[in-house]
């Protein structure tokens, strides 16, 4: 029997140092003060390891195990070995059903995006190159005139952020 699930997402993305986990950890507590469940995920390049070497889930994940789970009372933990990068879609299915989940990263895999830009990074922004961004959050005084095709946010009005990203977040679907 196939159980269809469907997951709000919504992608933040952005150069290293653009502000992205400023916004999202500013978004989380307005999405839950609403009443809603948020979950996230985070996308880097960089090698992390949450294991310590020479604890007992690290050697069970050093002599093979494909999964360690580690359960505290108040929180548990699964990391996940693999041969290839898992795909956002993995990702989803991964997680517990909520109203809506924040992606960071994922860039060229979250339909529904908002870039976070801003000048003083000296970083080219994405969105002349990334159709898929369709609103912009950023701390420029100036951008606000020049661009038409996007909407275009303050960095600090986390309450219009949030109610564009409640009403433009991708329904995902997938079967189980």
């Amino acid at each position: 029997m196939l159980i269809h699930r469907e997951r709000r997402i919504f992608g933040i993305i952005g150069r290293s140092g653009s502000g992205k986990t400023h916004l999202i950890s500013h978004l989380i507590p307005f999405f839950c003060k609403k009443g809603l469940r948020v979950s996230t995920i985070k996308h880097t390049h960089h090698g992390v390891d949450m294991d310590t070497p020479g604890k007992d889930t690290f050697q069970h994940r050093e002599k093979g195990a494909v999964e360690v789970m580690l359960a505290t009372p108040a929180r548990w933990f699964l990391q996940h070995q693999s041969t290839c990068p898992p795909t956002l879609g993995e990702l989803i299915q991964a997680m517990q059903p909520v109203d809506l989940i924040l992606v960071e990263g994922f860039h060229e895999h979250v339909p529904a995006c908002m870039e976070v830009w801003r000048p003083v990074t000296g970083k080219e922004p994405l969105y002349p190159h990334m159709s898929g961004i369709k609103a912009i959050a950023t701390d420029s005084p100036t951008l606000h005139e020049s661009l038409q095709e996007k909407v275009v946010f303050p960095m600090t009005d986390v309450e219009s952020i949030a109610h564009y990203i409640q009403e433009h977040a991708f329904l995902w679907t997938s079967a189980d």
